[in-house]
């Protein structure tokens, strides 16, 4: 990707999501030096008189080259720099759906404008300096967030949090290396280096950079959540869980064993943590064709699900079916459900030993279900203390921030090495030049390609 070259286009594109007869208000961006001429040339105010104010709304009709209008609209210019690009950009707010929006955005392309690539509005806030690296990462996981913890912990990335901690790291470290240059330049004028203060430094930075990774995998479970898959035999209430759970009646429930053919998804959110859970068809063995398929379907989700829920009858126990389907997901994270436990009591079922969490239930009376969420969130965090996080980094941050804290270590055994001066240099320059990647200060065009094309197009 060139990333001055693109800058000189005006680029447009649909900045809203456009869903058959259901979007109200669908919107068309334009940036770019020509944004307003373009916006005029396509959007006649209704009051004859009217003039184009920058971050002041007008009413008027969208229309196509001969005049024919395409739909009643709102404008509004905002003007450079106080726009999202720190270019001038224009925003037409349409009635939602298809064709009128799509209309809208190839009027804007006919008078020039060129269609934006993924993520190329943020890249060009990003290359204008309106918002660094890691508030562009923040404006992705804004709109990919799934709970409401993942929404406040992007936003605090995307008012510049993560950004600040990083350049203040970033600037005790340039003070370090001032220092280092000067004495490799002037020595003999200076006092003789205390050794043991300035590890004690590096120390101090190293444990700040620590307690940034400790945010990571708490993070990631934030952003991308579990896959959970409910598995075990037919007729063990299976679709009652995850009707009791959602809170909806997703999966039919009957007596009849084999109701389930296929998947039934529902997206729930435990704790914080964004649950996909997935009730599969019963496992067994059939000569039904359709069932079949759907058995073969649920082995296949057993398998790339990150969380089983492995359910049985209380009332018939552990059978030779439940034992068949265990030992094909006995190496998986695991929670048992014992369900039906309003029939039969589950003390005497003898249950393999090395089943660490199990939870007894009456799916079909939406009993047990906090005792499930509590197993579920002991198993994904793995028991420890999840602390409440305000900024979170993600992968390609952490990796980043963990080779400055490799460089800063290269610097304590230099230092107790009694190594010259410019080792030292040389391992702090990496180590800023790490801090730079977070940030954006310093950073490849492969990388920035790959960041942003991982965006909407739009966006």
């Amino acid at each position: 990707m060139d990333l001055t070259a693109p800058l000189a286009d005006t680029i447009a594109a649909i900045a809203t999501a456009v869903v058959p007869e259901q979007g109200s208000i669908g919107i068309v961006r334009l940036s770019g030096s020509r944004a307003l001429a373009i916006a005029q040339a396509i959007f006649t105010p209704a009051r004859r008189n009217a003039t184009w104010e920058s971050h002041r709304l007008l009413y008027g009709w969208i229309h196509d080259e001969k005049g024919q209008r395409l739909d009643e609209a709102l404008a509004v210019w905002m003007q450079a720099p106080r726009s999202y690009t720190r270019e001038d950009v224009v925003e037409l707010h349409c009635h939602g759906g298809i064709m009128v929006v799509q209309a809208t955005l190839q009027q804007c392309l006919r008078q020039g404008a060129r269609l934006a690539q993924p993520g190329e509005f943020s890249l060009r806030a990003f290359l204008n300096g309106r918002i660094d690296l890691t508030q562009a990462e923040s404006v992705a996981d804004l709109v990919a967030a799934r709970s409401p913890q993942a929404a406040q912990m992007a936003l605090a990335g995307l008012q510049g949090k993560l950004g600040q901690s990083i350049r203040a790291l970033r600037q005790e470290l340039l003070g370090l290396l001032a220092e280092i240059e000067a004495r490799i330049d002037f020595e003999e004028d200076l006092p003789p280096l205390n050794v043991p203060a300035w590890q004690a430094r590096l120390q101090a930075i190293q444990a700040q950079m620590q307690a940034l990774l400790a945010t990571v995998e708490r993070g990631q479970l934030l952003r991308t959540g579990v896959k959970v898959a409910i598995v075990g035999r037919p007729n063990v209430g299976k679709s009652s869980l995850l009707n009791a759970w959602s809170g909806q009646d997703r999966a039919i429930v009957t007596d009849l064993p084999g109701t389930t053919r296929d998947v039934v998804e529902s997206q729930l959110v435990v704790r914080g943590i964004p649950v996909q859970l997935l009730d599969t068809a019963g496992i067994r063995a059939t000569d039904d064709p359709v069932e079949r398929l759907g058995v073969e379907r649920s082995q296949r989700l057993a398998q790339a699900a990150d969380v089983l829920l492995l359910v049985i009858d209380a009332q018939a126990g552990w059978t030779d079916a439940d034992a068949a389907i265990y030992e094909s997901i006995r190496h998986r994270p695991l929670i048992l459900v014992i369900n039906k436990t309003d029939l039969a009591r589950p003390d005497g079922i003898p249950l393999p030993a090395e089943i660490s969490y199990r939870v007894a239930a009456v799916a079909a009376q939406g009993q047990g279900i906090p005792e499930l969420e509590e197993a579920l969130e002991q198993l994904v965090t793995q028991g420890r203390p999840q602390p409440n996080l305000e900024v979170s980094l993600n992968q390609r941050q952490a990796a980043a921030l963990r080779q400055a804290q490799a460089s800063l270590e290269q610097v304590i055994q230099a230092m107790q090495a009694q190594l010259p001066l410019d080792f030292w240099s040389i391992d702090l320059r990496s180590a800023l030049h790490a801090l730079g990647q977070i940030t954006g200060e310093e950073i490849s065009e492969a990388v920035l390609d790959q960041i942003f094309s991982r965006f909407c197009i739009g966006k």
